[in-house]
């Protein structure tokens, strides 16, 4: 691992994913977690605050990143609240099947490399009638934005983790067999258009 990757690129993530916008997104999406909960790409901890801890049974944080997982740690130790770390990718999740109530993944479909992969592993631990709860940033509608994301997307990939800017979340999610049962979307305020189309809301098997 480089050192950009090990020690810059971690503290770079945790604070452009923690803008006012994007923290005002997860406000919308965390709290409707409950029951056994497994948060993909948990990263830095940044959901860790947005919690309705009365409704966690039981909560698993998975990222690949050793650096970001160390910080995490440290908020959840912050805010009192019990959460099992998986340091490994979403391609392969270490738990049984149908043993997992809520799915809550926010701005990291943008980053796995193998996103059908991930989502079937996702169907598998998932309840029968367990939820996916997801926040992303991706492809805009509009084509002059959807040109210059592609455009910037090579180099913006490089320098930002591996982050997709024009990833199609619709139907990423659907064509891994979720059926979305609610959705909205929009382009974040004070965000650069090319990185700030938003899609959120609920999927389920």
């Amino acid at each position: 691992m480089s050192f950009y990757n090990k020690y810059i690129l971690p503290k770079i993530l945790n604070c452009a994913c923690a803008s006012k916008p994007i923290n005002y997104q997860r406000d919308k999406i965390v709290p409707l977690a409950e029951g056994v909960v497994l948060d993909i790409g948990i990263g830095s901890g940044l959901n860790i605050p947005f919690y309705n801890k009365t409704k966690i049974k039981q909560l698993y944080g998975l990222d690949p990143s050793k650096e970001l997982l160390d910080i995490a740690k440290s908020v959840a130790k912050k805010e009192n609240l019990e959460i099992e770390f998986l340091e490994c990718g979403a391609e392969s999740i270490p738990l049984p099947d149908k043993s997992i109530d809520t799915v809550l993944m926010t701005y990291t479909m943008c980053t796995i490399t193998d996103v059908a992969l991930s989502n079937s592993e996702i169907i598998r631990v998932l309840k029968d009638d367990g939820k996916l709860l997801f926040c992303e940033h991706g492809l805009a509608p509009d084509k002059n934005i959807a040109k210059w994301q592609k455009r910037i997307n090579p180099l913006w990939s490089k320098i930002a983790g591996g982050c997709n800017l024009n990833r199609d979340i619709p139907n990423l999610i659907s064509s891994s067999g979720f059926k979305i049962s609610n959705m909205e979307e929009m382009y974040l305020p004070s965000t650069p258009k090319f990185a700030g189309y938003n899609y959120w809301g609920v999927a389920k098997k």
